[in-house]
């Protein structure tokens, strides 16, 4: 017999295991109709389909093709309270390297910021995930906000536009 256990986030699943306690739970017959089309029903096909949704949702907010971007937004920097942690694609953060972290763009991705309102730029590699802020569209290292003007406002309405290789 099945077992059934809460998920962390309230909803549940099915537990093919023994052993595990009992709680609420949504039987198999109520997630066939959302399964339909993606796989054959059984406790598997639970599994299966489950991850085959939540990979549609992940990709929708994933990594794009860098190929041909080129956006407007605010920029921002972040410098000596982030100096030394690991960054998002594992390496060091040097606050004086010309580093920017973009919430979709690949790491390695060299891209060109433009501070719109003097024309400076400079050219970035994409080593971290954020901002963290809304409304922001990348963040730069504070040696690449020094190039570009920003140290004194913080922030700066930006062109960031990808190199081609």
């Amino acid at each position: 017999m099945q077992q059934r256990t809460p998920c962390s986030s309230g909803a549940s699943r099915v537990w093919p295991r023994r052993g595990e306690s009992d709680g609420p739970w949504i039987p198999p017959t109520r997630l066939a109709p959302l399964l339909r089309g993606v796989c054959s029903f059984g406790r598997h096909a639970v599994c299966a389909g489950a991850i085959a949704l939540l990979a549609g949702c992940a990709s929708q907010n994933g990594i794009i093709d860098p190929r041909g971007y080129d956006r407007d937004g605010v920029a921002s920097y972040y410098g000596a309270r982030h100096h030394g942690a690991r960054t998002a694609s594992g390496e060091r953060f040097d606050q004086h390297g010309l580093t920017a972290a973009h919430r979709q763009l690949p790491f390695g991705t060299r891209v060109v910021v433009t501070n719109l309102a003097n024309q400076r730029n400079v050219i970035v590699r994409i080593n971290d995930r954020g901002p963290q802020s809304r409304g922001r569209l990348i963040d730069v290292s504070k040696g690449a906000a020094e190039k570009l003007g920003m140290l004194r406002s913080g922030t700066a309405r930006v062109r960031v536009q990808t190199l081609q290789d």
